[in-house]
């Protein structure tokens, strides 16, 4: 008796050395992070930026999965009312089956090819929609979740336009998908092959519209970004409010299917495609053996994995970091498609395993959530430091030079990185 005694409190004695140790560290890391001034100086320059809606200087339109991820930022220093404008837009032109365009634009300035769309309820724009994606309708809703997060405003879901509250556009949003791009066989949402949550498919020629050549499929990407955004409807609905459908259930029954048809246990890791009419890849490409980060992101962000998984995945990440130089955990993906399987973005050229902060900075938020503070400080700050040493924000840099490339000015990595460092000082205050 005396000796198990002894025992419980020899294991009681360790137990609390581990817990205080482990107090003391996060109170060092905690420090750390609030004392570090590279973080104020990106969200600083970030907010500057966020003075204006377009995606950046390469762009004229104000694309709604780009301003999802800034629209933090943007209500720091923009009145409510001018944000809460912008994404009122998005509803005045939505499909008449609840489709949600890719972006809005001045008409005066609309002059690329895309095929533009009008509507009488909102004069003098226009619109347009990468139909290759399926993010669209998802990224709207998350924006609109953030809006009210950060000013407490849900006057905006009871907006009418063209007859019509905005909860109910935003139902008709998730129709569509259920409709026009969705697998009875799977219970997953569909979409065009791109490399995860590009916009551009395999074969040359205009990449982002639907056209004879696409091969339909699905990927982890949409189906997060769908599941996140029902959570967020689900959590910002007005109590009492009867939904069209049970879209909880919904979000559940994606999850299930996401672990039995995309997610690969031994692996551990997520699967790029799932095919509904062919692969467009040959026969002898095992597509199976590519890392996708930004969907896998995402994934985590839905609560689709467990935290074992997630450190997991996170290895994973830094392991595709590590095999070039100027790369971090934004790298898209790894290896990088053939330029023979994928003739339309050649090897380490912009979604083709270019770096992007825009989702690797959303890694953040999911290691912090999964009780990874160390590693998302560390895995933070080269993205930081590359953003100070180039003195900007860009669209994606090259893993091999590590020059910026694509669009400068671009708000979308402005926007994460902001939000990011947020949440990293949130978990520093309150373990400090």
């Amino acid at each position: 008796m005396k000796i198990r005694l002894l025992g419980v409190l020899i294991f009681l004695c360790l137990f609390y050395l581990s817990a205080n140790a482990q107090v003391k560290d996060k109170s060092a890391l905690a420090g750390s992070i609030l004392a570090d001034s590279r973080l104020d100086t990106i969200q600083a320059r970030g907010l500057k930026l966020l003075s204006g809606f377009s995606a950046g200087t390469s762009y004229n339109e104000v694309w709604i999965r780009d301003f999802n991820t800034f629209i933090k930022g943007s209500l720091k220093v923009h009145p409510k009312e001018k944000v809460k404008e912008m994404l009122l837009m998005f509803f005045k032109i939505q499909g008449d089956d609840g489709n949600i365009v890719d972006g809005v634009v001045d008409s005066a300035r609309a002059g690329v090819g895309y095929q533009y769309r009008y509507s009488k309820l909102l004069p003098g724009w226009a619109a347009h929609k990468n139909t290759v994606e399926t993010d669209q309708e998802s990224s709207l809703i998350q924006a609109v979740k953030k809006y009210i997060d950060v000013t407490g405003d849900r006057s905006i879901l009871f907006e009418v336009i063209g007859a019509k509250t905005v909860l109910q556009r935003i139902e008709d949003a998730f129709a569509y998908i259920q409709k026009d791009r969705w697998s009875a066989k799977y219970g997953l949402v569909t979409g065009a092959t791109t490399i995860d949550w590009g916009d551009v498919q395999p074969e040359t020629g205009w990449g982002v519209a639907i056209n004879d050549k696409t091969k339909w499929a699905i990927d982890i990407y949409d189906n997060a970004m769908y599941v996140i955004a029902i959570h967020d409807f689900m959590a910002m609905k007005p109590q009492g409010y009867q939904t069209k459908q049970n879209w909880t259930t919904i979000a559940n029954t994606i999850k299930t299917n996401v672990r039995k048809h995309l997610w690969m246990t031994s692996a551990q890791k997520y699967r790029p495609h799932i095919y509904m009419n062919g692969s467009p890849f040959s026969k002898d490409f095992n597509e199976d053996e590519i890392l996708y980060s930004g969907g896998s992101i995402c994934a985590i962000l839905a609560g689709f994995n467990t935290p074992a998984e997630v450190k997991e995945i996170n290895k994973q990440l830094l392991a595709a970091a590590a095999k070039d130089k100027y790369a971090t955990i934004g790298k898209t993906v790894y290896p990088a498609y053939p330029a023979a399987q994928f003739p339309n973005m050649h090897p380490y050229i912009y979604q083709n395993a270019g770096d992007w902060t825009w989702f690797g900075g959303r890694m953040i938020a999911a290691l912090i959530a999964n009780g990874q503070a160390k590693e998302a400080y560390q895995e933070l700050i080269p993205m930081v430091d590359r953003a100070i040493a180039h003195k900007g924000f860009y669209e994606w840099y090259d893993v091999q030079t590590g020059a910026p490339k694509g669009s400068g000015d671009f708000r979308g990595e402005a926007g994460v990185l902001f939000d990011a460092i947020t949440v990293l000082k949130q978990w520093a205050i309150k373990n400090k």
